[in-house]
């Protein structure tokens, strides 16, 4: 299987491709529009400021690529973002592919800090491409925005308010936990997206 890991300046790319490969899993970095659509599967990993990223894509003209791309799309963290319509970050545009706006975290008491950093328990949809068996188990976060719970959201969590914790819509995937940094927890995810999608 031929696993593309976008490489567009993301912070974690390199962490993507070896939890890949504790899993036995090969997959490659590349920025190349021809070896991206002619993948197996595909991850859009994401670790940065929402603006200057979708700079960074449209300059290598992926803003037009991943969009139209049919294989099995699995974003992550800003990757997930990105995927959505508009972030609140910047006043950016995004890929516009889940028509969801990402928006900041407004704390009620300055107790509760900004960016939300840690593990949080996740609430598993049934139906869904991650394991049911995974519900109520915790995951690794690191973000100030978020998608609110919607139409395409398969699993949620809660800080601050609830909020999707992962989307789905058609052949895209999308986690704003860090799969690759979760542990047991975040192997089991990767493997479900390319055992299950």
């Amino acid at each position: 299987m031929k696993i593309a890991i976008i490489d567009y300046h993301a912070g974690n790319v390199q962490s993507v491709k070896f939890a890949l490969e504790r899993l036995g899993a090969n997959g490659f970095l590349t920025s190349d529009s021809e070896e991206i659509s002619s993948a197996d599967k595909v991850i859009f990993p994401g670790v940065g400021e929402a603006s200057s990223t979708m700079n960074h894509l449209q300059k290598l003209g992926l803003e037009k690529i991943i969009p139209n791309l049919k294989q099995p799309v699995l974003g992550v963290c800003l990757g997930m973002q990105l995927m959505c319509s508009h972030s609140e970050e910047n006043d950016t545009d995004c890929l516009n592919i889940i028509p969801q706006k990402v928006v900041r975290f407004r704390p009620k008491s300055k107790k509760t800090k900004v960016p939300h950093v840690g593990w949080n328990k996740i609430s598993v949809k049934n139906d869904s491409w991650i394991s049911e068996q995974l519900s109520e188990e915790y995951v690794y976060f690191v973000h100030s925005y978020f998608v609110e719970v919607g139409e395409f959201t398969i699993a949620t969590t809660d800080y601050v308010q609830p909020f999707s914790a992962a989307l789905q819509k058609d052949n895209f995937y999308a986690t704003q936990f860090h799969p690759e940094k979760s542990g047991s927890v975040g192997e089991q995810i990767l493997k479900d997206f390319l055992k299950n999608t």
